[in-house]
């Protein structure tokens, strides 16, 4: 078996880097997507302007410490018919509230 030269190995380590980075640059498009329709149905249902549901969702997120991503994926899934979680379901009720209560201000 022959032994990778340095040249081969520092390549191997730089497509081995390229790679992960490619994969982590895959996984924010599909997470930006995925957030940007969550911020858009609450911008319909809450209503509320794009950086208030941004921040409703940021909320959401940090109340239940769940990644933002899959708290848009469970407002997106009920689209399809699916129930947001209770954690998420009573996050989102009580962020409602705290942005009602700072409109009536």
């Amino acid at each position: 078996m022959a032994v990778p030269a340095a040249g081969d190995a520092a390549l191997l380590a730089e497509i081995v880097e390229l790679r992960a980075r490619n994969e982590q640059l895959e996984l924010a498009l599909d997470s930006r997507a995925v957030i940007d329709q969550a911020r858009g149905m609450v911008m319909v249902l809450a209503p509320c302007s794009c950086e208030q549901a941004w921040g409703l969702l940021v909320d959401v997120s940090q109340h239940c410490n769940v990644k933002l991503r899959d708290v848009a994926a469970a407002l997106v899934a009920t689209t399809k018919g699916q129930e947001l979680p209770e954690g998420i379901r009573r996050e989102w009720s009580r962020a409602l509230r705290r942005l009602h209560a700072l409109e009536r201000r």
